[in-house]
């Protein structure tokens, strides 16, 4: 995400993605480029700027998952028009957050469905204040998901028995899962940030016990051929899927000893209870330090209000 990016996170664990976006807001998206692999017959990952985008291609029509930024949706649009001649008739938003939902409004006017949680439809229809005290403003009518569903909905379209779902909160109020049965794929949208440490949004609702039910159930459904499509970082299978559930557990385990102990946030950070871990996980968009604080923050708010579990 570059230096400036990477530098942001390690400042507050709490610092919205919304301000990490304003950032990338800055960059010239005209230097982007899209790369498109193909993930199964008729499934494709694009990465571009932002959050990686699912395609599903057929005769009934594309089928996306995220849609990054919005002065990427042309280039967007043409790469999906490389693979299929169909239309969009459906984009899912696995949360709210601008690298996911940028190209909603473009799409919407191209006449997509666009799909998401209900939390992601509040969340985008109301200004959202960025712990520094900045308010971004709500999403324009036509970005707005039109198609909301509370626990999970399906989708049979283009041969595929698709579902997605949202478990609980974990990275935002409004994460999606969706699950490719037929094909045996699966895109986590920001609940996976491969290669490094989740982004725990605790202003938008992220909890971090919340992760857990999530891997649960991934986990259980999907066999060892499964390929994952991350929130961000390169395509995965089960077993990195398996070492994320593991490393969050772990991170969870460490803080509340700290926690446990009695210690402040400030003293966790200061005894680095994250240190073996920060080699492989602390490389990435968020630091051991940031980790630690959101799993301090998210922990503490949960024994308090009488969750933790």
């Amino acid at each position: 995400m570059g230096h400036r990016i990477a530098a942001a996170f390690t400042l507050s664990s709490v610092l919205s993605l919304a301000s990490i976006c304003a950032a990338y807001a800055q960059r010239d998206f005209a230097q982007v480029e899209i790369k498109t692999t193909k993930v199964a017959d008729g499934i494709y990952m694009l990465e571009g700027a932002g959050g990686n985008i699912g395609l599903l291609i057929g005769e009934d029509g594309a089928f996306v998952i995220d849609d990054q930024y919005a002065p990427l949706s042309d280039k967007i649009m043409k790469a999906i028009g490389k693979v299929t001649k169909e239309p969009v008739e459906f984009v899912v938003n696995t949360h709210y957050h601008g690298d996911h939902t940028g190209g909603n409004e473009a799409f919407g006017e191209a006449g997509s469905h666009i799909v998401a949680h209900d939390n992601v439809r509040k969340r985008m229809m109301e200004p959202n204040i960025l712990p520094d005290g900045a308010v971004t403003p709500p999403s324009p009518e036509g970005a707005l998901p039109v198609l909301t569903f509370s626990e999970a909905m399906s989708f049979h379209w283009n041969g595929q028995d698709i579902r997605v779902w949202h478990q609980s909160a974990a990275h935002t109020d409004g994460d999606a899962v969706v699950y490719f049965k037929t094909a045996n794929v699966v895109h986590m949208g920001d609940l996976m940030i491969n290669g490094g440490y989740p982004f725990v949004d605790i202003t938008s609702g992220g909890v971090l016990s919340g992760y857990a039910g999530y891997y649960e159930k991934v986990l259980s459904k999907v066999d060892d051929e499964v390929k994952v499509i991350p929130g961000h970082g390169p395509l995965a299978t089960k077993a990195d899927l398996q070492n994320y559930a593991d490393m969050l557990k772990e991170v969870a385990r460490l803080i509340r000893a700290e926690i446990d102990a009695g210690k402040s946030e400030d003293e966790t950070v200061a005894a680095n209870p994250l240190r073996d871990l920060n080699e492989k996980w602390g490389q990435g968009f968020i630091s051991g330090e940031a980790m630690t604080r959101a799993a301090y923050k998210s922990l503490t708010a949960e024994h308090e209000g009488g969750h933790d579990h």
